[in-house]
């Protein structure tokens, strides 16, 4: 049965912040708004939590997880940035994106594409999930929280406890957050390609 935690938008209350990073730290799986839409979090090292997220979504290992940073210092522990990448995802950070970037030794085989050897990296714009990274201290792993034969994710933090409430450890809910996920720019490659066109805009990597 899913926790259910009541955060507020703008001025997140430290202590129930505290208590979802706690959880999380412990194994837990929750679920939580981000400014695109709501996404599936657990520790980097939790292997039931990466096994979790995959039956929920039936998602296969080319799936690219996403490592959701508190800012670009974070981020830079995890993936490769040369210097033209940098300008661009500093440019775009924080915000609705989602970028592709070869994984450092920081990042745990199992989370890294099986042959591009590369991981899904954002900064996003969003008062309770940089309060809930800064708390936990370390990157969330995440992945959209978008069911299997759905065309939308799913936006209010009742209604996830209510379906997933036996899979779950946890929701935090700040309110409604949005149907769109974030844009992907895939820089594995060097140049910028766009795999999805999301919430974020697109027209710099065109």
């Amino acid at each position: 049965m899913a926790k259910y935690y009541d955060v507020h938008p703008d001025n997140p209350q430290p202590r129930t912040i505290s208590q979802v990073a706690d959880s999380i730290r412990d194994g837990a799986l929750i679920a939580y708004p981000t400014d695109s839409c709501y996404a599936l979090g657990c520790r980097i090292g939790s292997r039931d939590g990466v096994d979790r997220i995959r039956t929920i979504r039936r998602l296969d290992d080319r799936h690219h997880f996403t490592l959701v940073c508190q800012d670009f210092a974070q981020l830079g522990q995890f993936v490769r940035v040369d210097n033209d990448v940098f300008r661009a995802v500093k440019a775009s950070t924080p915000g609705s994106y989602t970028f592709i970037l070869p994984a450092t030794k920081e990042v745990p085989r199992a989370l890294q594409h099986p042959k591009k050897k590369t991981v899904g990296v954002r900064i996003p714009d969003h008062v309770v999930t940089q309060a809930l990274v800064g708390e936990l201290g370390e990157p969330l792993l995440s992945s959209t929280l978008l069911l299997p034969d759905e065309d939308e994710p799913l936006t209010q933090g009742w209604e996830i406890k209510d379906r997933l409430d036996h899979v779950l450890d946890g929701v935090v809910d700040s309110g409604d957050c949005g149907t769109e996920p974030t844009t992907v720019i895939d820089f594995s490659g060097g140049e910028a390609e766009i795999v999805r066109r999301g919430a974020g805009d697109t027209t710099r990597f065109e």
